[in-house]
């Protein structure tokens, strides 16, 4: 299908790959992985369009190889008004039209050969899509995901999510030889990612999938590639196999470097014997034996492993230090809500919320959960601008903001060094340095926000927060487009954070692991759930009923491989290792 051979490719001052390998055959499901930043965007698009790229080694495609894609981004076309199904079938109509147009010239064409061969490329085309039935095609795509009920929908009444997993689903209906999705799950709701699983499962042709969604890398893949410090690394089996592939070589390369470790001491100690005794004795025999055991002293520290892909640097997310505040005053006090909202409503073309009624007390972490297009974002950006009589945060309070970027930040044309001086940061270097311990490249520093990953802006949004002395922060989709590792970074963050969250998400890892309380919107209003009665209910409606138990047994027992491992108990490692093959076959 596709084949990368010594892939190297770069900018002046960063490279992203060298020498990587790797083949994609018929059929085969892919998930492309790593930390933000690392390049997976700019290698799907040098596979979609080679051409764009001056790079080293070779990208060999099958000579009739047709690549769907799908954008992170999607962007909707509210001029035109057409209905769900007409916007599936207008690419199978277009070919059609395509067909009996060339028919009609054929009749006067005075070059026949390249009528005719235009003519039966169509016909080929309309074949490879089966587009004499796409009508069924579409029917069974919607049966699928669970939108039947939308088909004679206009496509300005269905949400974002709704939208998103459409222009998905068009790709799917062309029957592309290989389906290239960016992030597909980056801000759909729990219905709507249950959705695209199913997608993703039932489409019989090749996928290439660049995700960080912890939910689809555990039930939609049978390939993982792994991009990371300039390298590839492929692997033929599920994420969860290859999680543990990875816990086990990075056990072997610890006993294996605690033998080295042991070898270079002996050989160490040895050379410095053989050094003394030749000074001391002024002997050349002596002196090449220190020289053959400094060489093999050199070739053992040459060798030692240092793989790309066993320590994957966390990003070290900090949220701001809030005091507590004791004492027999603060007791005796009365607490007032951090924030506090009364009869809110919104509407635009129609009712958005209605009648929203809470209150957010001190130390209180909260998520705000609901489909999308139901007014979340809206109600953020409403608590933002404090102008509306039916919202009251505390004038006393300190609070900071991370907003979806593409909006609000990448828009602005600053350099990030410009940006974090706005911010209050000092001098470049050390900037450099700040950025480092949240995984940013030194070279960031001088380029545009704009031109970031959408994880890598994300990362500077947390880290201009981290060091604000923020009590209250508000959090629209804060892990959209971060990998795995600041997920869990960010999560941890969270946790420990003592002021207090109000995030929107449809992250359920996050709200699961960081929420006190959960307020749902549904119905066009919000309500108070407790998180636990959260998080049955979404295992309930759209998940496996044993997933959650597995889930979190697979967390704890890497949580507990990772302490045995600062340990250094490998005895200990080893078993756990075991546990946790076992807990991910079930």
């Amino acid at each position: 299908m596709i084949r990368v051979e010594k892939l190297s490719y770069g900018f002046p001052a960063k490279d992203l790959y060298r020498d990587i390998s790797f083949d994609l055959e018929t059929g085969q499901h892919a998930a492309l992985i790593g930390s933000n930043g690392c390049g997976k965007s700019t290698l799907v698009d040098m596979l979609i369009d080679p051409e764009k790229y001056l790079f080293d080694g070779k990208i060999i495609r099958d000579e009739n190889c047709r690549i769907g894609y799908a954008s992170q981004f999607s962007v909707r076309d509210k001029a035109q008004e057409r209905t769900v199904f007409e916007y599936l079938s207008e690419r199978f109509l277009k070919v059609q039209q395509d067909i009996a147009d060339i028919c009609e010239e054929m009749a006067v064409a005075e070059d026949m050969e390249a009528a005719f061969a235009k003519y039966q490329a169509l016909l080929d085309l309309n074949e490879a899509m089966d587009g004499d039935n796409y009508e069924n095609h579409i029917k069974k795509q919607l049966y699928v995901a669970g939108m039947t009920e939308l088909a004679d929908n206009q496509l300005n009444q269905i949400s974002g999510g709704e939208y998103k997993l459409l222009q998905i689903m068009r790709e799917m209906l062309l029957s592309p030889n290989l389906l290239v999705l960016d992030e597909p799950d980056v801000f759909l709701d729990f219905a709507n990612l249950n959705s695209l699983c199913k997608l993703i499962n039932e489409y019989k042709g090749t996928m290439l999938v660049v995700t960080h969604n912890r939910y689809l890398l555990n039930h939609c893949f049978d390939k993982i590639l792994h991009l990371e410090n300039c390298d590839l690394q492929e692997y033929e089996g599920t994420y969860t196999q290859y999680r543990c592939s990875i816990l086990r070589e990075k056990l072997r390369l610890k006993l294996q470097n605690i033998e080295e470790q042991e070898e270079i001491a002996r050989t160490e100690e040895m050379v410095a014997i053989l050094r003394k005794r030749a000074t001391d004795m002024v002997n050349p025999v002596i002196g090449q034996s220190v020289n053959a055991k400094q060489t093999q002293l050199d070739r053992l520290l040459a060798r030692q492993i240092k793989p790309p892909f066993i320590e994957v640097r966390e990003p070290a997310i900090t949220l701001p230090v809030v005091e507590s505040e004791g004492g027999e005053e603060a007791e005796n006090e009365v607490s007032t809500p951090v924030l506090a909202i009364e009869k809110y409503q919104v509407a635009f073309d129609k009712e958005l919320l209605q009648n929203v009624n809470f209150e957010l007390m001190k130390g209180e972490k909260v998520a705000i959960v609901g489909a999308n297009g139901t007014g979340k974002t809206t109600l953020i950006r409403d608590i933002l601008k404090n102008n509306n009589p039916a919202i009251k945060i505390d004038e006393d309070i300190k609070y900071a903001c991370l907003s979806q970027l593409q909006g609000e930040l990448a828009g602005e044309d600053k350099t990030v060094y410009q940006l974090m001086q706005d911010a209050g940061f000092g001098t470049k270097e050390s900037i450099k340095k700040y950025l480092s311990g949240y995984c940013l490249e030194t070279d960031v520093v001088d380029q545009k926000v704009a031109q970031l990953s959408g994880g890598e802006q994300n990362l500077l949004q947390i880290a201009i927060i981290a060091a604000s002395d923020a009590e209250f922060l508000i959090l629209d989709e804060p892990t959209s487009h971060l990998d795995i590792y600041a997920q869990v970074a960010l999560e941890r963050a969270i946790a420990d954070y003592k002021g207090t969250v109000l995030m929107v998400s449809h992250d359920f890892y996050l709200v699961a692991n960081c929420a006190d309380y959960v307020l749902l919107v549904e119905d066009n209003t919000v309500r108070r759930m407790r998180a636990r009665n959260f998080r049955k209910m979404v295992y309930d409606k759209y998940f496996d009923s044993r997933y959650l138990e597995v889930d979190r047994k697979k967390q704890e027992l890497e949580a507990s491989i990772t302490q045995a491992f600062k340990k250094n108990d490998l005895s200990a490692v080893d078993k756990l290792c075991a546990q946790l093959e076992e807990v991910s076959s079930l």
